[in-house]
């Protein structure tokens, strides 16, 4: 056996070590999903059954006990149409339909002045499957809604016209829950 032989079967007994090492590594874990719904504890002073929305940080809060709520991650308006205050849901939908307001035909008349007249309620419907209508303390429609969204990549930042987008899921649980006249707080 000349030398170069004894190299070429040596080698793979040298690499063995480091394949055997490298299957043995484990796959890291998946990232857990923050915007997934997460019981969490909270401030004791919240209204049982209330939602709390702190937009700054992208989660709406259903307050379930004293110092516990369901916390899902939201889309929320952009700097220059974040809506806060105080509202109660005045309405609830099952697929709603949608019409753009002339404010956001205005804004950008190329995306919604199609839509001027209105989209029926649909799995293409930008309110997506469920949607919250928010009235003030008059009982007018304040055009906030919590509704669903055809983009769920879009939770966890600041990109709608207003309103509090939730993944389709989060909202359909969050609308099984909420009776009209639940107050909401936004922040």
């Amino acid at each position: 056996m000349n030398r170069r032989q004894m190299i070429s079967l040596a080698l793979p007994l040298i690499a063995a070590p480091s394949l055997a090492f490298a299957q043995a590594t484990p796959a890291p874990a998946k990232t857990r999903d923050p915007y997934a719904p997460t019981e969490v504890s909270i401030r004791n002073d919240f209204e049982v059954g209330s939602i709390v929305v702190v937009s700054k940080d992208f989660f709406l809060y259903h307050v379930i006990a004293p110092g516990k709520a369901i916390r899902y991650g939201v889309a929320v308006g952009r700097d220059e149409l974040k809506w806060r205050g105080r509202a109660t849901i005045g309405r609830k939908v099952e697929w709603p339909s949608w019409r753009p307001t002339q404010d956001m035909i205005k804004r950008n008349p190329a995306a919604y002045a199609k839509y001027s007249d209105g989209m029926p309620g649909g799995p293409r419907n930008p309110l997506g499957a469920r949607a919250l209508y928010l009235y003030d303390a008059n009982g007018n429609d304040t055009a906030i809604r919590i509704h669903g969204t055809t983009n769920p990549k879009s939770i966890g930042r600041a990109v709608s016209n207003g309103c509090l987008r939730m993944r389709n899921e989060a909202v359909m649980s969050l609308f099984d829950q909420v009776p009209i006249g639940t107050p909401v707080y936004v922040y």
